[in-house]
């Protein structure tokens, strides 16, 4: 048998003419079967539908001449694998503004997917936050294009550290979870390269190996077949040359996605394999795409295992290991924001006895029960980590089920956590009763003895408030006369006017991970200063953000949202983006810019002016000439974050490229750089400067 496997050190030149040897050697049906994935529908039978209970194979080999395959993990969690590390949700992780902190995590992810048996993750998800009901907000980073790509780009690097290729997903335009099989957004082209593709060049400038595509429509054609999106764009223009897979099932629907630059279906042949080795045989593609595509496939696959890697050995006591919890709690700390605070907060250690009280506070609650998925070997719940913290005789605890019990509790308390929001039945992944209708006719027959009949799961969230039963809670909690501080689970915005009023302080936790509780108590006691900020607008009220209907399967995507939004009509939001308090006090000032050519260089001094050590978010903006009416006023383009003790001063730098200031002529479809005067903000301090 000829042996064409990759080898450690092989050079560009080796790993060129072994893909070649492969292509030239391989039949048509070969090449076909390396297009695509396969064993997973009956992987998953015999799984009883428990997603990543074994690596699955998504392309690439050919047995007989020892090609190896590509075995797909998902994320952004974690590895969506045995019992691997839990970190908190992306958008957690976005309020923590720590590109560092986002790269180890993907060394721990990638860590932990060698460990595994997976060479390929899908863990780096960066759609935008168009409107906080989307289901799978939580596994984003916020509602920024420019905060999308720096932590995205960090969790690729650090994932593909440890050779395990990183594909960034969903491209594009993915920001509505229930219809997400049919719906078509309607885009002009300036609004889509400003606002929806910037974040996804700047991962794969990075070095980002593949791309995943959407599975909604745009423009009238799904994204998976989308030649202006798969070629014109991700190709030509950005000179991408890695590979492009599918998303799971209803990926692609005509053999021409490959034409359109889909380079893999995942994770089945459904479309692709019978199907496009019969349209090459007649004709309809050529033969050249089909090699096109192997070349991607194999040059990357062979990139990542020929490198030196970072280990010796890949083991499974890496798996949730000491170390990679530490990071775990390190970012559950990191990514809470502090919205509101009377002085209540840090408590005393000297409390006599704390209430932890609502429906979530003892629960393993960690995330929706989509792909994103991460069985931890254990979760600490807000309840376990204050009881770890203070000891189970001084917190008492209640459900809220009992209104009896409930009284008691408040009674002897002398503050109160009330534990709020959601959980994986309430937004996430939208997992239907049963996906066989939406099927394709060759992956009905699949799946035809598979289980149907369940109720459906997660989804868009139907409102962006509490349940009425919570608000009643922390209504009851207020009326005990106690300090309340209410702490809120959720993956993006929750809506507070109905209940803010009368409580002393509210802090938002997002899914923190698998030690969450561990974190809460270490931030409500002091011995951690919140440090996280707002990754997207809160408003006073639901209606002022974009239009938003989780049934429908036609939308309009203009480039209002988020806090342009809020600038652009006039409005005042409740917390806006970058929102976030400490317990310390900063202060910046001697903010200078410095033109280098082709960026600029601001440097700033900041403060702690405060009694406490803590961590400030560097958060700067770029109001720049306008050009027309629909031109943001104010857009994100850099962030810093810096750990200061009291009294000390640091100094921190943001580089700006000036291609990054750019905006783009739809009739000319070129960027061009607006002339005249640039005003940069950061902390209330500005500076103009011509460009």
């Amino acid at each position: 048998m000829q042996d064409l496997s990759p080898r450690k050190g092989m050079s560009a030149t080796q790993i060129a003419q072994t893909v070649e040897q492969i292509i030239a050697e391989a039949s048509l049906e070969e090449k076909v079967a390396m297009m695509s994935g396969k064993g997973f529908l009956t992987q998953i039978r015999e799984d009883e539908g428990e997603w990543g209970k074994r690596p699955y194979r998504a392309g690439a080999g050919l047995d007989r001449l020892n090609v190896p395959y590509l075995w797909f993990t998902d994320g952004p969690r974690g590895v969506a694998r045995g019992q691997s590390t839990c970190f908190p949700c992306s958008m957690s992780r976005g309020a923590s503004f720590d590109t560092d902190l986002e790269r180890r995590i993907g060394e721990v992810m990638g860590i932990e997917a060698r460990a595994q048996g997976c060479n390929l993750s899908g863990a780096v998800c960066i759609n935008l936050l168009r409107h906080p009901a989307w289901g799978r907000a939580q596994e984003t980073y916020g509602e920024d294009p420019h905060h999308l790509g720096e932590m995205g780009a960090a969790l690729a690097m650090g994932i593909q550290t440890h050779n395990v290729v990183a594909t960034v997903k969903h491209f594009a335009l993915n920001s509505v979870e229930n219809t997400r099989f049919s719906i078509n957004v309607s885009i002009e082209d300036d609004v889509l390269h400003e606002v929806y593709l910037p974040h996804f060049k700047r991962v794969l400038d990075a070095g980002c190996a593949s791309v995943m595509s959407a599975y909604n429509k745009m423009n009238g054609e799904y994204c998976g077949q989308h030649y202006e999106l798969l070629t014109e764009i991700l190709r030509g223009d950005w000179g991408f040359d890695g590979f492009v897979h599918s998303d799971w099932l209803l990926g692609v629907y005509k053999p021409y996605g490959a034409s359109a630059g889909l380079d893999i279906e995942n994770p089945e042949p459904v479309v692709y394999g019978e199907n496009l080795v019969k349209a090459v045989e007649t004709g309809q593609i050529a033969p050249d795409v089909i090699d096109t595509a192997c070349r991607r496939i194999l040059t990357t696959l062979y990139q990542f295992l020929t490198a030196q890697d970072p280990l010796t050995e890949y083991t499974d006591d890496l798996v949730a290991c000491a170390n990679h919890r530490a990071v775990a709690l390190e970012a559950a700390e990191k990514g809470a924001v502090l919205l509101e605070n009377d002085g209540t907060l840090p408590l005393s250690g000297d409390i006599g006895k704390l209430a932890v009280i609502g429906p979530l506070s003892a629960l393993e609650n960690t995330g929706d029960f989509g792909s994103s998925r991460v069985n931890a070997p254990y979760v600490i719940t807000p309840l376990q980590g204050l009881q770890d913290h203070l000891g189970k005789d001084r917190v008492i605890h209640a459900d809220g089920a009992d209104a009896k019990t409930l009284e008691q509790v408040f009674n002897q308390a002398d503050a109160i956590v009330a534990v709020v929001g959601y959980t994986a039945d309430d937004e996430g992944e939208y997992i239907p009763g049963d996906l066989v209708p939406q099927m394709p006719d060759a992956a009905k027959e699949m799946m035809e003895d598979r289980d149907g009949g369940r109720q459906p799961r997660g989804g868009d969230r139907a409102s962006l408030s509490l349940p009425d039963d919570q608000i009643a809670l922390v209504e009851k909690a207020k009326a005990s006369g106690k300090p309340v501080i209410v702490v809120i689970v959720a993956g993006s915005v929750v809506m507070v006017e109905e209940w803010r009023q009368g409580t002393s302080a509210i802090l938002q936790t997002f899914y923190s991970g698998m030690e969450g509780g561990t974190a809460l108590a270490r931030l409500l006691f002091g011995l951690v200063n919140p440090s996280g900020r707002l990754p997207f607008t809160v408003a006073k009220d639901a209606k002022e953000y974009p239009f938003f209907d989780r049934t429908a399967t036609a939308i309009t995507y203009d480039r209002w949202h988020g806090y342009t939004k809020f600038e652009h009509e006039g409005r005042e939001p409740r917390y806006p983006f970058g929102h976030g308090l400490s317990y310390s006090r900063f202060e910046t000032r001697a903010l200078k810019i410095v033109d280098r050519g082709v960026d600029l260089q601001l440097t700033a001094s900041v403060t702690n002016t405060g009694s406490v050590a803590g961590s400030h978010v560097t958060l700067v903006f770029v109001r720049s000439p306008k050009t027309s009416d629909q031109d943001a006023e104010r857009l994100l383009k850099g962030f810093a974050r810096v750990h200061l003790e009291p009294g000390e001063t640091k100094s921190v730098a943001v580089i700006i490229n000036k291609t990054d200031l750019r905006r783009y002529n739809p009739a000319t479809r070129e960027w061009f750089l607006p002339k005249g005067l640039f005003r940069f903000e950061t902390d209330e301090v500005v500076r103009e400067v011509t460009v």
